[in-house]
C-alpha cells in the first residue's frame, strides 16, 4: 500500500462514520484513500463490490469488463440501470461510482482478462477482487495474483449458495488451486445463466468481498485467509471450512491456456448449429427427435418448438434412458440446452449407453439470436 494521504474537509465529513471508529480512524481512512483495487467483472458480484469500495473511500478502483448491460442483468447487477441496456458495463459502473463518490478515481478497462494482459492489468493495483463466473477466469486471476504477489478476494455464487475467502494474502497463504486443484469436467457445474441465481446472492457475497478488501487495506480484524465461508441462503446458514496449502501442489511459475486447462481432452462428438437445425426441422421434422435437457423452470421461460423436455439429471440417473430410446427409434437424436454445455454432457452419457446423438451448438440462446428473436433470452 502507498503512504497515508491527508483527508480534505469534504472527505472528513463524508467518511465521518469511519473516522469515529477507533479501529479505522484517520489512519485507516487515509490507507483507503491511498489504496488501489482491481475488480475483475462488473456484474452480480462486481456491483456491490464496486459500490461499497467506492463509498468506503478507496482512492483508485480499476474495472475490467468487456460486456454490455442486458435486461436480464438488472435482477441482480444493481450498479446498472435500464438506461444503460446495450451499453458498456464498465462505463456504466464508472458513471455510477463518479456520482457516488467523486473522490474515487476510476480506471476503466473495457476488455476481457487474458493471459496476454493479466499481468499488465493486475500489476499496478494493491489487491484484486474476483467478480467472474467461470473457471478459466478464476484460475487465470489466481495464477496472475500468485505470480505478482497480490492478495485476492474471491467470491462465487450459484442458485441460493455462495462462497467467499481471501487467497494469497502472504506467500504462506492458500490460493484457488488449494481449494480446487483441478477444474470440474465441462458441463458438470452449470453457470448462473444456466442454473439461475437468487438476485440477492451476489449482493450478499459481493458485500462480504468488499468487507474483506476494506479489512485488508486498513489492517483491522481477521480476514478469511485460510478460511472459506459458505452461505446457504435457503436456510440462512453459514459454515466455515479450513483451507490449507497443499504441500504436493506444483508451484505456479507461468500463465497457461486456461480454456484448454478447463476443457481437458474434449471428446469428439457430432454437432450442428442452430441454422442447420432450423433447416432440418423445416424439411424433415418427422425424422428428428429434439431433446431439451434444461430444467423445467427454464423451459417455462422459452422453448424450441417440437422439443421434448428431458432434464439432464434424469439422463444422469438413468431414469430417462428408455424414453429416449423410444424417441430415437428410427430418428436422428438431437440434444440442446441453453448454451451447449449440458447438452454436450448428455451426448457423452447417451454415447456410453449406445445411443448416438448430435449436440446443438449454442443451444436455445443461439436459436434466439440467429433463428427466432421472439424466443426470449434469459
Amino acid at each position: 500500500m502507498e503512504n497515508a494521504q491527508a483527508l480534505s474537509a469534504d472527505e472528513r465529513g463524508r467518511y465521518a462514520r469511519h473516522l469515529i471508529l477507533p479501529e479505522i480512524g484517520v489512519e485507516g481512512q487515509s490507507r483507503l484513500k491511498a489504496a488501489s483495487v482491481l475488480c475483475v467483472g462488473a456484474g452480480g458480484l462486481g456491483s456491490p463490490l464496486l459500490l461499497y469500495l467506492a463509498a468506503a473511500g478507496v482512492g483508485r478502483i480499476g474495472i475490467v469488463d468487456a460486456d454490455v448491460v442486458e435486461n436480464s442483468n438488472l435482477q441482480r447487477q444493481v450498479i446498472h440501470g435500464s438506461a444503460w441496456i446495450g451499453r458498456s458495463k464498465a462505463q456504466s459502473a464508472a458513471a455510477r461510482i463518479a456520482d457516488l463518490n467523486p473522490h474515487c478515481a476510476v480506471e476503466v478497462h473495457e476488455q476481457m482478462l487474458s493471459i496476454d494482459n493479466a499481468l499488465e492489468l493486475i500489476g499496478p493495483y494493491d489487491l484484486v477482487c474476483d467478480g467472474t463466473d467461470n473457471f478459466p477466469s478464476r484460475y487465470l486471476i489466481n495464477d496472475a495474483c500468485v505470480l505478482l504477489g497480490k492478495p485476492l478476494v474471491y467470491g462465487s455464487v450459484q442458485r441460493f449458495d455462495g462462497q467467499v475467502t481471501v487467497f494469497n494474502r502472504t506467500t504462506a497463504s492458500p490460493n484457488y488451486r488449494d481449494l480446487l486443484p483441478e477444474p470440474p469436467p465441462p458441463g458438470a457445474v452449470p453457470s448462473c445463466s444456466e442454473a439461475g441465481v437468487m438476485g440477492v446472492m451476489p449482493g450478499l457475497i459481493g458485500v462480504m468481498q468488499a468487507t474483506e478488501a476494506i479489512k485488508l487495506i486498513t489492517g483491522v480484524g481477521s480476514c478469511l485467509d485460510g478460511r472459506l465461508l459458505v452461505v446457504d441462503a435457503l436456510t440462512m446458514r453459514f459454515r466455515e471450512l479450513t483451507l490449507k496449502v497443499d504441500p504436493s501442489r506444483a508451484p505456479i511459475s507461468n500463465l497457461i491456456d486456461y480454456r484448454e486447462f478447463c476443457r481437458p481432452e474434449p471428446s469428439r462428438m457430432d454437432s450442428i448449429n442452430v441454422t442447420e437445425l432450423k433447416a432440418l426441422l423445416d424439411s424433415a421434422a418427422d425424422q428428428v427427435a429434439l431433446i431439451d435437457v434444461r430444467n423445467p423452470a427454464e423451459a417455462e421461460v422459452a422453448t424450441i418448438p417440437g422439443s421434448q423436455l428431458i432434464p439432464l439429471a434424469t439422463i444422469e440417473s438413468g431414469e430417462a434412458l428408455d424414453r429416449i430410446r423410444t424417441l430415437a427409434n428410427g430418428r436422428r437424436l438431437l440434444v440442446h440446452c441453453k448454451l451447449g454445455g449440458r447438452s454436450a454432457r448428455a451426448v457423452e452419457l447417451l454415447a456410453q449407453q449406445g445411443m448416438a446423438a448430435t449436440n446443438v451448438e449454442g443451444g436455445i440462446d443461439a436459436w434466439s439470436q440467429h433463428v427466432d428473436p421472439a424466443v426470449p433470452r434469459y
